[in-house]
């Protein structure tokens, strides 16, 4: 294929990507926000697989007929609508500076909560409020209901209005007030307990459990007479104004029309305790039926008008996303929709508590304080991050569904690089075992590392897969058809995958500084490599694409007047664990033969450590990440006959790894190392590794190529073995 045809299979892919997201948005309208829906946010993952699949049409009839179709769905919903349900539910602390459960709530209620606390958790037994850690020393509620941010697009004076009731899992009921920042106790001191996590290997379908003392009060409109109420557990029901009968155990009521108004009470001091369920009359649930059966037909009419499906490419994308969820719901199905109680103490809850507040600012109109991100100097190591909940939580409301989908769309990022620098078969068969197989665990990187780390909320497996996706659009990618588009380092100098690609590792950088090093040189290398081939356009896009990186030092100067590049934390003992000068008093040691400082020792160790940094964490697997490391050194130094961007991603991998040398080497700091390794590994094994095996072990080889049919390594190997 001659330069001119990639240029303009380049300029189309270019412009078929902007029709798909276009697509995508139209279905955003017709599904409308919050996306907090588990099934809803099935069927447009399903959706953006089939669109960006398929292939969208351009013309401008179909466009106007999407439109229109959109347009339709939108008013159909409106008229269909069901009736609001008023929901509030806080945390339950008998004590506080303000005091406002205590003011607001009914007093009947109250004192029945109170009592149940006082029950479950006696004075004598409770934590020393001067040890760190224990509630009595943390935050308390300051209003009677707390801040949900399904509420943001649905007024209701209490925490949300919702269209249904539910539950048999407060998690699934996503209570959003359980990763508030003030409520940050440690388990292991405090006798309140913030939740639990069952670790036996088959409760990934409720793995997660919320301890909190908590409380549940509902509102039933007009429309629900002749529903029915059940529950399990203590319920408060309102019979006139301020008095409540207690209705202890399982039972269920009719909803009359003396109900109407009324406040309801689900008591929640005991964990596991409440559930409710509120069964509404025949003419809701044909509201309900007939609105999801609109947005599935609108859909389905999105899809049959703007796009051409092809339904031969669909098996492995479906088999990917199919993989992946199957691994997320064994690792922990409540990712998948509810709202995860995170960790005391752990990062993971800094970062959504932090954002949630930012949401609050957003929507008081305090953008100072939005920026400012709750810190005038950055000192936690993923600034990023907390913007990232803070968005996440506008679009998808109390789930962690925007997290989610970072983590669904790696698999398909991996094969993508797979099937750039490998064989076909080879990068269906990888990446079906990365997304699969967690033998990946002893070499450093697997998909269920990411997923176990996204879950618990930290912020390093989103800095690496927005990292990999800045990868994907500089490197280039196979087209459909199986040619490589701006996949050559002298390439068309294509301006928008080089603003996007290095947007994104920017973004990656702003959420995890630590991986600055492997940005700078493969940022650094493309650059050059534009300004070599004279790729001006390249270059400007890569050059402003990097801009996000300076933001925190830019936030860091405005908020604190102090210049700091990323975060303060960068060369505190505990990250900064081995600094520079300890490799020069050991360098000092070997030339002096005087080993009696220990730096030496303390060297050695540290190169243990480094190539034992994987989530099995043990000296067995050393030799097996040393072989990975030495086909590393010998592409980017010795591989002229691999692919330059190959290459440089080995270069950016080697920056990582010096990276080790000096911070602390927690396996999940490292995941993207490993990664980054392991594709180079992979590249080197196909290039060099092949031809060895051939050579050596003909027979085996020519009877596995007959076995695998892998026609496309034979025709490779076959065609180097008749080169001069």
């Amino acid at each position: 294929m001659m330069p001119e045809d990639i240029s303009e299979e380049s300029n189309a892919d270019a412009t078929a990507a902007w029709r798909r997201c276009g697509v995508l948005l139209l279905a955003c309208v017709v599904v409308g926000l919050p996306v907090n829906d588990a099934a809803i946010y099935a069927l447009l993952a399903l959706f953006t697989i089939v669109v960006f699949t398929g292939e969208v049409r351009s013309n401008r009839g179909a466009w106007l007929t999407a439109i229109a179709i959109v347009f339709v769905a939108v008013m159909g919903k409106a008229v269909l609508a069901p009736p609001r349900i008023d929901e509030g539910h806080n945390l339950f602390l008998p004590v506080g500076p303000t005091q406002a459960l205590k003011r607001d709530l009914p007093k009947q209620v109250y004192a029945q909560l109170a009592a149940e606390f006082e029950e479950q958790y006696p004075p004598q037994h409770r934590c020393n409020p001067n040890e760190n850690g224990c509630w009595l020393n943390q935050g308390f509620p300051d209003q009677v209901f707390a801040f949900s941010a399904d509420g943001i697009f649905h007024n209701s004076a209490w925490s949300r209005s919702v269209t249904g009731i539910n539950f048999s899992d407060p998690v699934w009921l996503r209570l959003g007030f359980i990763n508030e920042l003030r409520y940050n106790w440690y388990s292991a001191i405090s006798d309140v307990r913030r939740g639990y996590r069952d670790s036996r290997i088959w409760m990934g379908l409720r793995r997660l459990h919320v301890t909190m003392p908590w409380f549940e009060m509902i509102r039933v409109p007009n429309d629900y007479i002749g529903g029915e109420l059940c529950w399990r557990g203590d319920l408060m029901w309102e019979t006139s104004d301020e008095h409540f009968s207690l209705m202890r155990g399982d039972g269920c009521r009719t909803i009359e029309q003396a109900d109407i108004g009324r406040r309801i009470v689900g008591l929640a001091i005991k964990p596991d305790s409440l559930a409710m369920r509120l069964s509404p009359p025949w003419s809701i649930v044909l509201l309900k039926a007939a609105q999801v059966a609109l947005i599935v037909g609108a859909l389905v009419a999105l899809t049959l008008t703007l796009v051409l499906l092809r339904m031969h490419t669909l098996a492995v994308p479906l088999a990917i996303g199919g993989l992946a969820i199957l691994v997320i719901a064994a690792q922990d199905a409540s990712f998948l929709g509810g709202e995860l109680p995170l960790e005391g103490g752990d990062d993971g809850l800094f970062y959504d508590g932090t954002g949630r507040g930012l949401v609050r600012f957003l929507l008081d109109g305090d953008f100072r304080s939005f920026l400012m991100g709750y810190e005038a100097v950055y000192y936690y190591g993923g600034p990023g991050l907390r913007y990232f909940r803070a968005f996440e939580h506008i679009l998808f409301g109390e789930t962690f569904l925007g997290y989610l989908s970072l983590v669904l769309l790696m698999p398909f990022l991996v094969y993508a690089l797979f099937r750039r620098f490998l064989w076909e078969r080879w990068a269906l068969v990888l990446g079906l075992i990365f997304i699969a197989v967690p033998l990946g665990k002893l070499f450093g990187t697997t998909f269920v590392d990411y997923v176990a780390w996204a879950e618990r909320g930290y912020a390093d497996p989103a800095a690496y897969i927005l990292f990999i996706a800045g990868l994907v659009p500089l490197v280039g990618i196979k087209s459909s058809s199986g040619v490589e588009t701006n996949c050559a380092f002298k390439s068309n100098g294509r301006f928008g995958p080089s603003l996007l690609g290095a947007l994104l590792l920017a973004l990656g950088i702003f959420v995890k500084p630590f991986i600055a090093p492997a940005g700078a040189v493969f940022l650094g290398g493309a650059a050059m490599a534009a300004v070599y081939w004279r790729e001006w356009w390249r270059f400007v896009g890569v050059s402003i694409g990097i801009l996000p990186v300076f933001l925190m030092p830019l936030h860091n100067w405005v908020f604190g007047h102090v210049f700091v590049l990323f975060s303060s934390n960068a060369s505190h003992p505990l990250v900064l664990d081995t600094p520079p000068a300890v490799y020069v008093d050991a360098f000092r040691e070997l030339f002096t033969l005087d080993y009696a400082h220990g730096q030496m020792r303390r060297v050695c160790l540290k190169m243990l450590e480094w190539l034992s940094s994987s989530p099995v964490n043990s000296a067995w697997i050393v030799p097996l990440n040393a072989a990975g490391v030495i086909m590393l050194l010998y592409v980017v130094t010795l591989g002229r006959r691999f692919d330059p961007w190959l290459r440089l991603i080995g270069g950016s991998a080697l920056a990582q790894h010096a990276a080790v040398f000096f911070y602390v080497a927690i396996p999940r700091y490292h995941l993207l190392t490993w990664f980054l390794t392991m594709l180079v590994a992979t590249g080197f094994v196909q290039e060099v590794g092949v031809d060895w095996f051939r050579f050596h072990f003909s027979v085996v080889f020519a009877r596995l190529n007959d076995f695998l049919s892998w026609r496309p390594s034979l025709k490779k190997v076959e065609q180097k073995a008749t080169d001069p």
